[in-house]
C-alpha cells in the first residue's frame, strides 16, 4: 500500500481527473490482491507490477475517455486539484503543499501543462508522463505502452514538440500571484478598463459547466469580450471570491450563498498578463473543494 501515493500521483497526470485516478488505482489493487500469495511472492518488485498496470489501465482509459468527451456538454478542462489555502499560508513554488493528499504539486500538475497533455494521443501522454515526468526507462515505458523502446522515445520526442510549441513564457510565481489578485479586486469593483489591462489582447477564457452548470458554451477571445463576461458574472451580493491555489498556482474560488460554484485557474505569461482562463463549474468536479470553505 505504500505505492498507492505514487500511483495516484501518476493516474492524475495521465487522465487529468482525481475520481478517475482512484479508480485506476482501486482496479490496480484488484488485480493485485486477486492473485494468489504465491503469485504475489513471485514477483521481483510489486511497485514495477503496480505501476505497469495501472499505466496501461490509464491507456485503456484514456482511448475510452476520448470518446466520452465527444460527447461532454460545452469544454472540457481537467479536474483541478483543489488548495485549502490562501496564498499568505502556502509556499508559493513549494512541491509540499499537497492540500488533495494525494497530488504532489509541481510544474507537471498545474493547469496549462494538463491542457497540454489533453491535445497529445494516449501513447504519446502515457509514455511522456512515465519518461520525462516520472523518469523510467524507454525499456519500461515500452513494456507498458505495448511499443518498442525506439518507438516510444519517438512518442516522447513528439510529445516534447506539442510542450515547446504551446508554451508561453511563465511569470514567477509571485508575479502570477499579483496579477490574479489584481484580477480578483477589478473584478468585485466591476472594473472593467482594469480587467481589459490585465489581459492579453489575444486571450481566451474557456469555461466547463459539463452540462450541469451555467459557463460559456464556446471558448471567448479577445481582452473586452472576456472582460465584459467576467464583470457580467455575480451581479448581486451573493458572490464571495477567495484566493485559493488551483493546482499549486494563484487561482480563485468562487462561492454563491456558501456552496462552491467555480474555480479559476490562469495562464499568465512574463510580461505579466493573463493569456488563459479556465473556469470549471462542473459540480462533479467541484466536490473536492466544498471542503475548503
Amino acid at each position: 500500500m505504500s505505492e498507492r501515493r505514487q500511483l495516484i500521483n501518476l493516474a492524475y497526470r495521465l487522465l487529468g481527473s482525481l475520481a478517475d485516478a482512484e479508480d485506476v488505482v482501486q482496479e490496480t489493487y484488484a488485480r493485485w490482491y486477486a492473485m494468489s500469495p504465491q503469485q504475489q511472492e513471485a514477483i521481483e518488485s510489486p511497485g514495477a507490477w503496480l505501476t505497469k498496470v495501472a499505466g496501461r489501465i490509464c491507456l485503456d482509459v484514456l482511448g475510452s475517455a476520448r470518446v466520452r468527451r465527444e460527447r461532454y456538454v460545452g469544454e472540457w478542462i481537467p479536474e483541478p486539484v483543489p488548495g485549502h489555502h490562501e496564498w499568505s499560508t502556502a509556499r508559493l513554488g513549494s512541491t509540499t503543499v499537497d492540500p488533495a493528499e494525494h497530488v504532489t504539486l509541481d510544474e507537471s500538475v498545474n493547469m496549462a501543462f494538463l491542457v497540454v497533455l489533453e491535445a497529445m494521443t494516449p501513447a504519446e501522454r502515457v509514455t511522456f508522463v512515465l519518461h520525462d515526468v516520472f523518469r523510467y526507462t524507454f525499456v519500461e515505458v515500452a513494456e507498458i505502452v505495448g511499443r518498442s523502446p525506439a518507438a516510444c522515445r519517438q512518442l516522447a520526442t513528439s510529445a516534447r514538440r506539442r510542450l515547446r510549441d504551446a508554451r508561453v513564457p511563465p511569470a514567477s510565481g509571485h508575479r502570477h500571484a499579483e496579477v490574479v489578485r489584481d484580477f480578483k479586486q477589478a473584478w468585485e469593483a466591476k472594473d472593467i478598463g482594469a480587467l481589459i489591462g490585465l489581459l492579453a489582447p489575444g486571450a481566451v477564457a474557456i469555461g466547463d459547466g459539463g452540462g450541469l452548470a451555467s459557463a460559456a458554451p464556446h471558448p471567448i477571445e479577445g481582452s473586452a469580450p472576456i472582460a465584459r463576461y467576467i464583470a457580467g458574472i455575480g451581479d448581486g451580493p451573493g458572490l464571495v471570491i477567495h484566493e485559493r491555489l488551483v493546482n499549486g498556482q494563484p487561482g480563485l474560488l468562487l462561492e454563491y450563498e456558501g456552496a462552491v460554484a467555480g474555480v479559476l485557474a490562469f495562464e499568465i505569461a512574463d510580461d505579466g498578463r493573463i493569456r488563459r482562463i479556465w473556469g470549471i463549474r462542473n459540480p462533479e468536479k467541484l466536490r473536492p473543494w466544498s471542503e475548503g470553505l
